[in-house]
Order: structure tokens, then sequence, then C-alpha cells
């Protein structure tokens, strides 16, 4: 299903319009990531990732969030073609309009309640409620389509973390593990990942990083590219290096009015991806889970199991 199709669901055209005026713009963002700076390309990044609340940004508070300059904010929308920060959000005003989201009287209750004692927490929760929706978003694109039928066929699939999201990419592959042999967490202490950058096996490669960003998080990218390796990178809004060493990227949101980022949601988008691989394979995955299941309960055994027999 193409990305128009979900676009025009989103966001319908008037009858006045050839073209829904956000892909012009996300087509200007996307155009910049390939040919502009370094700074253009951190705007651009995530400009393309917060589309939706760009409306409701300033150029100072954008300026802040990417860490340039006000004034690099105000150049780069110049170079888009537009006469400053604000023009560019009227653009996108005129389409996006209002969205209400439907949510249940139990969610209206907490935000009510949430506004009376701390409006921050209300508004992390707002931020966080988006991120969801965001990731099931990609879940509709076709990017995410060819992923999934990658994890799911693709010989051996090696999955990296580096830093705090090593933990993210352990989760990942164990919950993959149950579903298909040869996913393999990488290991960082040999130095060099030759099993995957060293062998001529089928081989697929998914990274998970946020910022501050390890260096060896980018090299790795870039020598699974060099070697034909197909590079997934699952990452915040922030990283404007990932797009030009990844087949495909999943910019999550991670900043949820909280003192540190959050890479919470990235948990969410694996399992949902584990989910549609899991469709991809077919009934053929529910042997595989019972073996396991059996395994588990005569080695290890299951809380509250009369049935189970413990291996003596």
């Amino acid at each position: 299903m193409s990305e128009n199709f979900h676009h025009n669901l989103r966001f319908p055209l008037r009858l006045s319009e050839s073209l829904p005026l956000p892909m012009t713009v996300r087509s200007k963002l996307s155009n910049a990531l390939k040919t502009g700076s370094k700074a253009d390309k951190s705007i651009a990044n995530y400009m393309l990732g917060t589309l939706a609340e760009v409306p409701f940004e300033t150029a100072a508070s954008l300026a802040a969030k990417v860490e340039v300059s006000e004034a690099t904010v105000g150049r780069f929308c110049r170079s888009a073609g537009y006469k400053s920060f604000k023009d560019l959000k009227e653009h996108l005003k005129a389409d996006l309009g209002d969205h209400p989201w439907l949510v249940s009287d139990r969610l209206n209750e907490m935000h009510s309640s949430a506004r009376k004692d701390n409006t921050h927490l209300t508004d992390g929760m707002e931020m966080e409620i988006a991120a969801v929706v965001r990731i099931y978003e990609y879940a509709g694109t076709p990017e995410w389509q060819t992923v999934a039928e990658r994890l799911a066929h693709t010989a051996n699939v090696y999955v990296a973390g580096f830093q705090t999201e090593r933990g993210l990419a352990q989760y990942f592959a164990n919950q993959m593990q149950y579903l298909r042999d040869r996913v393999m967490l990488l290991d960082l202490a040999g130095g060099n990942f030759a099993e995957v950058l060293a062998s001529d096996q089928d081989a697929c490669l998914v990274i998970f990083e946020a910022r501050r960003y390890s260096r060896m998080a980018k090299v790795l990218a870039q020598e699974a590219q060099a070697a034909s390796v197909p590079v997934t990178i699952v990452t915040d809004l922030f990283c404007d290096w990932a797009r030009d060493n990844a087949d495909e990227v999943f910019a999550v949101p991670t900043q949820f009015n909280q003192f540190w980022d959050s890479t919470a949601q990235m948990a969410s988008l694996s399992n949902l991806m584990i989910n549609s691989v899991c469709m991809e394979l077919g009934p053929d995955v529910e042997d595989r889970l019972s073996r396991f299941a059996k395994l588990y309960g005569s080695i290890t055994g299951h809380v509250g199991d009369p049935i189970a027999t413990i291996a003596k």
C-alpha cells in the first residue's frame, strides 16, 4: 500500500488543490536530507519525524531541539523555498487542520485529573500517545512490509545495540528467536563484527540506536552496506546520519517531558515488527512456539503449571 494512500487518508485533498501541501513540504525536506549541509539534514530529519507538530513550534524552539541557531532554521526555510519558518508553518496549517483523537472515557478522566495536578505529566502522556500512533502508521508503509519479509526469510538475522540501547537489541533478538532460527545478537567484544561483515552467507542487520550515538553504530551500518548487507535502523528523531547509512530508518519520538530521553517506544515498535514477522511466517510458527514452551516447561518450569514434568 503506497505512502500516498496512507497520507491521503489522514489529509484529504481539497477540491481546489491538485496535490496535498504536506507532501510538497515532505518532498522538500526529503531532498534536504540528500543535498543539504549537516545542519540542514538535522533540521529536515527532525521535521520529517514530527510533521504534524511543526505548526506549533517556533523557530527558537525548533532550533533548541535540533541544537542549531535560530538563524540556521531561517536559512534552511529560505533554501527550501519558503519566506520564513512562519511561511513553512502556514503551508502545513492550511492542510493539516485539526485532528482530534477518539479516546476512551478512562483516558479522558486521567487527562482531566492530571491537568489538575501536573501539566507536564499530561503533556508527556499526550506525546507518548502520539508516538504510539506514529509507530502504527509505520506498520502500514511499504518499508515496514519489506523489513518484515526480510526478517522472516533472510537466512541470518543480526541485531545490534550500543550503550543503553543494547537491552532493546537483546529483547528484539530474543523475541525473534522464538519465531525462527539463526537470529543473533552481535558480539561487541570481538571488535570487528566479523560474523556479519566477513561472511558470505545471506544476512540482514537491525540496529537500535539513540543519541548520543555510538561511533560503532554508524561504522557498523556503513560497513554492512558496503558488504551488501541490508540495514534497518531504529533510532530517534535527531539522528541525521541514519538515512545515509541504512535501507530503512524508523525514527521514533523519544522526548516525553521527562528529564531524560525515553526509548520505551522503540520497544513498542519492535513488538509490532515481531508481530508482522509472525504474520509473514504463517501458521508454522505455532509448532516452533509449542516446542519452545515444552522445552522451557521441562527444563525450567512455569509458575502454576501442574502439567509440565521437570527433567531430572
